[in-house]
């Protein structure tokens, strides 16, 4: 089964799609951790990737694709895979089935965890770090997750120990750029997204990224079954 996932940062993809993994037996490709092993690796592909990013520019897609290709086709991606962070454009992704089909692989669903940008925001905003363990769910804006108060202040729900929120969480220009690029429908990653929604031998997947994390995967799984 291969599988391309898209949502908003603060969409719980990544929760999604480790959801996902567990139920089927494909490996989770993560396209930024393409690009670190091929320029740690020195591939020739990563080798030319560094050479843009240097320079503070994009990879072209001819170095990209084929580089998300060469992943796809290792032996741990042979029972299937979810690819997750490409495509961001309409033309990475027209382009990408392109090359999958003439390299005889077939993308089975594309899914899309749609939320609205707004809420989007308010999720990664409402994130809280524990700081005896990081694996402590701590939320502002869920009422599931929500930190206790003690002594007039939050602290986890866990342990009662101290919280914290990430920095780049609280950056809202960095959210606000990342929303600019995904929500995009003329040439960002819902323009992408539009692209697949059309359907080319895919099925297509929507499912409403605002309800609780146990009711979206009830959802998707009932939607990959």
């Amino acid at each position: 089964m291969n599988i391309l996932i898209f949502g908003p940062n603060g969409s719980g993809k990544g929760t999604q799609g480790a959801i996902v993994q567990k139920k089927f037996p494909v490996t989770h490709v993560e396209s930024g951790a393409i690009f670190r092993v091929n320029i740690k690796g020195g591939t020739e592909l990563g080798k030319k990737a560094k050479a843009f990013i240097d320079k503070g520019d994009l990879v072209p897609d001819d170095i990209t694709i084929p580089m998300i290709l060469n992943r796809l086709q290792e032996d741990d991606c042979k029972n299937g895979w979810l690819l997750d962070g490409f495509p961001r454009n309409p033309v990475q992704g027209e382009t990408l089935a392109k090359a999958l089909k003439e390299a005889g692989m077939k993308i089975d669903f594309v899914i899309e965890i749609d939320l609205d940008r707004q809420i989007a925001k308010d999720r990664i905003m409402g994130r809280r770090l524990c700081a005896n363990d990081n694996n402590h769910p701590n939320h502002i804006a869920f009422d599931a997750i929500k930190p206790v108060e003690k002594d007039g202040k939050l602290v986890c729900r866990v342990c009662g120990g101290d919280l914290s929120a990430r920095a780049d969480d609280q950056d809202e220009a960095a959210i606000n750029k990342r929303h600019d690029i995904y929500y995009d429908d003329k040439t960002g990653t819902m323009a992408a997204i539009n692209y697949f929604r059309k359907g080319d031998g895919w099925k297509f997947i929507n499912v409403d990224g605002s309800k609780s994390i146990d009711a979206v995967s009830q959802e998707l799984m009932a939607k990959l079954a």
